[in-house]
């Protein structure tokens, strides 16, 4: 199948790539102040699985609240409904879409690199003094969404874009924009904002390659453009010591960030993100 743009993508995605109800009955609850924290956590609740998977994610170390979390409505109040609502998301786009076959790449390699890297941005995040990473840590999950989406309604493009870059994923825009017109960023992005997702999500995923150009949520587009970088170094066998040495100070500069704290951010990416991963994925995946 060929497609013209982003958009035309995923118009054609949006049955096997939808949330279910529960989301958009979710959404405008947290927003209508008739509801109360009660009321959502009911909500939630009618899905014992979902329910688990926020209270083991809300209870790991990630998270490193002193007292148990024990109900859905009790973790609302110490995350915040809109942060809880992106956890929600978080652990339901996980679980829903690593049952999507694909031939293309490994999904378990693809979940594992995409939840570092939100275990990274997080971690990025908290060192530059940013209080409510969850954004962030959704934004992270699903920096690559539109990656997914490619491989199942445009396989022989996205293959031959495959094989062209060799797996390294630097050079996967500028491919991309050669074989099939448009980006897995710029998907992604129209997926995300097809879903209701807020701007400080859509907007910072289809930002992550070039920050700079983000308006209103730059400081999280450079946040997340510095994560995604390291980990693609990385699987590329780059030393760290070398990535740290080529970022621009004034990359560093905006993200508030020096280059300890992000040897210190990665050491902990790479001790908590297999922790996370589980967590997200209900115990069906496990086996």
């Amino acid at each position: 199948m060929s497609f013209n743009t982003a958009r035309d993508v995923v118009v054609a995605a949006k049955n096997l790539f939808s949330l279910p109800d529960i989301f958009f009955q979710l959404n405008e609850m947290i927003r209508d102040p008739r509801y109360s924290l009660t009321d959502i956590g009911n909500v939630i609740s009618t899905d014992p699985a979902l329910s688990a998977r926020l209270l083991r994610i809300v209870n790991s170390a990630f998270y490193g609240y002193q007292a148990p979390i024990d109900t859905i409505s009790r973790a609302i109040t110490v995350v915040g409904a809109d942060d809880f609502y992106n956890l929600v998301v978080a652990t339901e786009v996980v679980d829903r879409f690593a049952k999507i076959p694909c031939t293309l790449v490994d999904m378990t390699s693809f979940w594992l690199r995409s939840v570092h890297c939100s275990v990274l941005v997080g971690l990025l995040a908290k060192s530059s003094g940013i209080l409510k990473v969850e954004r962030l840590f959704l934004a992270g999950l699903l920096h690559d969404i539109g990656s997914l989406v490619l491989y199942q309604y445009m396989p022989e493009q996205a293959a031959s874009v495959l094989r062209a870059t060799q797996h390294n994923r630097r050079l996967l825009n500028a491919i991309e924009r050669q074989i099939i017109g448009f980006t897995h960023v710029e998907v992604g992005r129209e997926l995300l904002k097809s879903w209701g997702l807020p701007a400080s999500l859509y907007e910072v995923v289809g930002y992550q390659n070039n920050p700079g150009a983000a308006i209103a949520h730059r400081p999280d587009a450079h946040l997340l453009y510095l994560a995604v970088r390291l980990i693609d170094e990385k699987e590329l066998g780059k030393p760290f010591e070398d990535s740290l040495v080529e970022l621009p100070d004034r990359l560093l500069g905006d993200v508030h960030l020096n280059r300890i704290q992000l040897e210190l951010a990665m050491e902990q990416s790479v001790v908590e993100f297999l922790v996370v991963f589980k967590q997200l994925l209900s115990e069906k995946h496990h086996h």
